[in-house]
């Protein structure tokens, strides 16, 4: 089977940036009003989640600083529903792995999947939030702001939802992912986000906006009764920034790695074009992609492979990476379990590109279309086939770094990076 030759591309995204984190972040608490609504003595929780935003250690740690100024006693919490195997001991080693210990932020680091019962929402289902920042006299949220991977609406990935599945722990984003099956997922996160604010004593909100780059583009900071307000626009400001793929079709698409600190879903069904379904672009949904292949999960998602199910392909060594504990609890809890199917594997990465041409149907090789990119937040630089060097020539988004070549491989039949 004749596989295509490749060549190289270098993406241009709009590339606002903060150039001081620290400074920035100071003046969204300033901007937040907290400063004036906390006391010196009292204990505030910081949210931090399992994404892997950017900039998230540095961030972080200047908001401790600051409210050990206010001489306040800041503690965080981790806010990540089922995330690091649904234990306190692995939500710790998350937050460790993302640069965030005691040692490091110089504050205690609260880990528990115990939760409080706050109240039953109108809707009729118990609301859960995580017991240490219950217990707290204030809680800060913090969170980046993003698409989410399978809902639509004005409010998706953000602070809202950590108030709701994040400090829900595991228990919250089981009744909440289920309830969201009943209700849209947006107003099912307004009514849980309503009542936490109003009953768990939640001081602010601090918004973190990246651009297509994965570099912090603005941190924003809101009283908490304005979340509601504000997070709304900030996800419009987010969804012009997101990254793209260069292209509205390819009959498949190579990924590199997959993981938790990438997606939700592993690889981002809003730059694959698979929010809806996890086989194929729906409606008007772009790209439209035939077959999707992985070769690894990311270090950082520490064996969770939520979202491989995804994908139609993968590498054996896949596999041999998942923790099946890990990635079908998760699943479970987010009401996604296609995510954690298991695709075909292959012994290595020649093998499963021959066989995703033989199925593409009758054709030259030349003429067969294909993207491989590092993961779903990198798409600055990606390999095209020879199939879009034409298209490429003509898009004035688009920097061709090299003419079309073949691919290389080392011994056993794996692709080696060029």
């Amino acid at each position: 089977m004749t596989i295509p030759n490749f060549f190289r591309v270098r993406q241009t995204f709009e590339r606002p940036r903060v150039a001081d984190i620290q400074r920035s972040t100071q003046e969204a608490i300033r901007q937040s009003g907290l400063p004036s609504r906390v006391q010196p003595g009292q204990s505030v929780a910081i949210t931090v989640g399992s994404r892997g935003i950017a900039n998230i250690a540095l961030i972080t740690k200047s908001i401790v600083e600051d409210l050990l100024l206010l001489k306040t006693k800041p503690f965080i919490v981790p806010a990540m529903g089922s995330h690091g195997g649904a234990t306190a001991e692995g939500q710790t080693q998350v937050l460790a792995e993302l640069g965030i210990t005691t040692e490091s932020m110089g504050c205690e680091i609260r880990s528990s999947m115990e939760t409080v019962e706050v109240c039953q929402a109108i809707e009729g289902f118990p609301v859960h939030f995580d017991r240490h920042a219950f217990e707290a006299d204030h809680v800060l949220v913090v969170n980046r702001i993003k698409p989410h991977t399978r809902f639509f609406g004005p409010v998706e990935s953000g602070l809202m939802k950590m108030m709701l599945i994040g400090l829900g722990k595991h228990q919250g984003a089981v009744v909440y992912h289920r309830v969201i099956q009943n209700y849209t997922f947006d107003q099912i996160v307004r009514s849980v986000a309503r009542e936490v604010i109003q009953r768990c004593r939640i001081v602010a909100g601090i918004a973190v906006v990246e651009n297509g780059y994965e570099e912090t583009a603005r941190i924003v900071g809101m009283p908490a009764l304005e979340i509601d307000s504000v997070e709304p626009q900030l996800l419009d400001e987010v969804r012009w920034l997101l990254p793209k793929l260069p292209f509205d079709h390819t009959e498949l698409l190579i990924v590199d790695e997959i993981g938790k600190n990438i997606s939700g879903t592993g690889m981002d069904t809003n730059v694959i074009g698979r929010k809806t379904n996890d086989r194929a672009a729906i409606g008007d949904e772009v790209p439209r992609i035939h077959h999707i292949y992985v070769r690894a999960l990311s270090k950082q998602t520490q064996g969770n492979g939520s979202g491989i199910g995804i994908a139609e392909m993968c590498h054996q060594r896949v596999l041999e990476q998942i923790d099946l504990q890990k990635t079908r609890i998760n699943s479970i809890t987010a009401g996604h379990i296609s995510a954690a199917a298991i695709p075909v594997s292959f012994d290595c990465d020649r093998s499963a590109i021959t066989t995703a041409i033989a199925m593409g149907g009758w054709g030259d090789a030349i003429d067969y279309p294909a993207l491989w990119i590092p993961n779903t937040l990198r798409l600055e630089e990606i390999a095209c086939s020879e199939f879009y060097f034409e298209s490429a020539k003509n898009d004035s988004q688009l920097e061709i770094l090299s003419h079309p070549k073949p691919l290389l491989w080392d011994a056993n039949g794996d692709l080696v990076p060029t």
